[in-house]
């Protein structure tokens, strides 16, 4: 613990370091609340960065040093109050960069935000909450003047998802491609269609705008009066489309089952979650989405399932190497699951096409 004091001191904080202690239970990062002695001194947020992950650092802070710039202007033109609360804020260390690197690890302080809770409970409130909170955070960068950098190269690429599939059915590792030979049809023959976004980009008609890209509930602060003040976890920002926010949250929070639910009975895609986060986002992105983003909506509800799907596919086939397991078939379980989900997605499309054209 000495070691995290003696860090933090290469940061620009204000008063008194009094106690650093763990804060959350984040599954990427290494994060401690620092607090200060003083009334008027802030307190902080310390976070070992994991480097593994995101291995250009200097692109990390790059990209979040301008989308946290970016909304602070747009909260100020507005002419917000609370604007300390509505964005975060990252300290600069003794080398003029917003993170310092010890020899081993890299590490970077936020501001504190006072009075604010984040929500695990995913139901239709909370789901129009985060589909107003990520269609703002999407239209407020629409017009940011800085080009990002891909933090994680391909995160939702889907031609590249399929190329590691077809690599893993290639090598057969350990010899599972014969029993999975169901999956592998059922996915190739929705191959072409669930890569229509990269054609779609290559055609010019599709564009990148700048995505969160880990849409979730708990991914937003609200303030004591259950008021959304900021989008946090910032770390997957980059340029995408914008079906990575809207159906990565979707996959997650309208499934009814569990992610590696063994009881496929369970899982079914949950159309009030999906009304609700829909009618959100429209209400807040719709100003700045085109036609062909509005239209492909029902697209990005059935293609994270999908890709999903084929990842955890290819992890099975290659002796799981990438997903931690706790028995041996868990990747086949969260594979079959994964592809109910994406079943029920397709049965809804025709509802969910009417109910986003009433949303227009």
């Amino acid at each position: 613990m000495n070691n995290l004091f003696s860090i933090i001191s290469h940061f620009n904080t204000k008063g008194t370091i009094q106690e650093i202690k763990p804060l959350g239970t984040g599954l990427i990062n290494d994060t401690y609340k620092v607090t200060t002695l003083e009334q008027d001194a802030p307190d902080y947020v310390l976070q070992r960065i994991n480097h593994v992950i995101f291995q250009n650092v200097e692109m990390l802070q790059s990209n979040i040093q301008s989308v946290t710039r970016h909304i602070r202007k747009k909260l100020e033109e507005k002419g917000e109050k609370d604007i300390d609360r509505k964005v975060l804020h990252f300290l600069s260390a003794d080398n003029g960069k917003t993170y310092w690197f010890d020899g081993e690890n890299y590490w970077r302080v936020m501001t504190f935000i006072p009075r604010a809770t984040t929500y695990e409970t995913v139901n239709p409130e909370y789901s129009y909450y985060a589909g107003v909170a990520f269609g703002n955070f999407q239209a407020m960068l629409a017009d940011i003047p800085d080009a990002l950098g891909e933090t994680i190269p391909d995160f939702h690429n889907m031609e590249f998802r399929l190329k590691q599939l077809h690599d893993a059915v290639a090598a057969d590792a350990v010899g599972r491609v014969k029993e999975v030979q169901y999956y592998l049809d059922e996915i190739e023959s929705r191959a072409d269609e669930m890569c229509k976004a990269e054609r779609l980009h290559r055609e010019g008609r599709l564009p990148k705008r700048v995505c969160h890209c880990d849409t979730k509930v708990n991914n937003m602060m609200f303030d004591e009066n259950g008021n959304v003040l900021c989008v946090i976890d910032l770390d997957t920002v980059m340029p995408s489309f914008i079906f990575s926010d809207y159906g990565d949250f979707l996959r997650s929070a309208a499934n009814t089952g569990l992610e590696d639910d063994k009881n496929l009975d369970n899982v079914n895609f949950n159309m009030e979650i999906f009304k609700a986060f829909t009618k959100g986002y429209l209400e807040s992105a719709k100003s700045f989405l085109l036609p062909i983003e509005i239209e492909n909506l029902p697209y990005a509800a059935a293609l994270f399932p999908y890709m999903q799907c084929v990842r955890f596919l290819a992890d099975y086939i290659n002796g799981d190497t990438y997903y931690k397991i706790q028995y041996p078939e868990h990747n086949l379980v969260r594979t079959k699951a994964q592809f109910k989900l994406l079943q029920s997605v397709e049965e809804h499309t025709p509802e969910m096409k009417a109910f986003i054209q009433s949303q227009l």
